[in-house]
């Protein structure tokens, strides 16, 4: 029988809570830089990306909210070693799935940006699923209480 308080995890689990961690709060400061932004600051911005910025619907908004904050409750729950991190992790990722489709898909965000634009997207949904992954591997393993 294996007792989870007593088990010594592998170094790369902390590496990869760690900078769950960090990567999320990066996100959050994201929205919140997003969330904030004056419309002084909008103004200076070329006209495209202007219309990127105000164009965004609230739910899209909120996809990204959920994205980032249920994000880095999955990173500290993981670093707490709570099996709850996957559900928090999976929210993370419908967040992240429903932010970036609006993104990818209903915007002409890659007109805007270029092909560089979808990068940073494909990127954040890689790391989303990652995580769900990671989380549901630790929980199977008993590494998470």
């Amino acid at each position: 029988m294996s007792d989870t308080s007593t088990t010594k995890l592998p170094v790369w689990f902390w590496g990869i809570a760690i900078v769950a961690v960090l990567w999320n709060l990066m996100g959050v400061f994201s929205y919140i830089s997003m969330v904030t932004i004056s419309p002084e600051a909008i103004a200076t911005m070329p006209e495209a990306e202007q219309a990127l910025y105000n164009n965004t619907p609230l739910w899209a908004t909120g996809a990204f909210a959920i994205a980032v904050f249920s994000g880095v409750a999955g990173a500290v729950l993981l670093l707490l070693r709570k099996s709850i991190a996957f559900a928090a992790f999976a929210l993370s990722l419908a967040g992240i799935l429903i932010q970036m489709s609006y993104w990818l898909l209903m915007t002409k965000s890659i007109d805007v940006y270029g092909p560089g634009g979808v990068t940073m997207p494909i990127m954040v949904i890689i790391i989303g699923v990652f995580l769900v992954w990671v989380s549901s591997m630790a929980k199977a393993k008993g590494w998470l209480r």
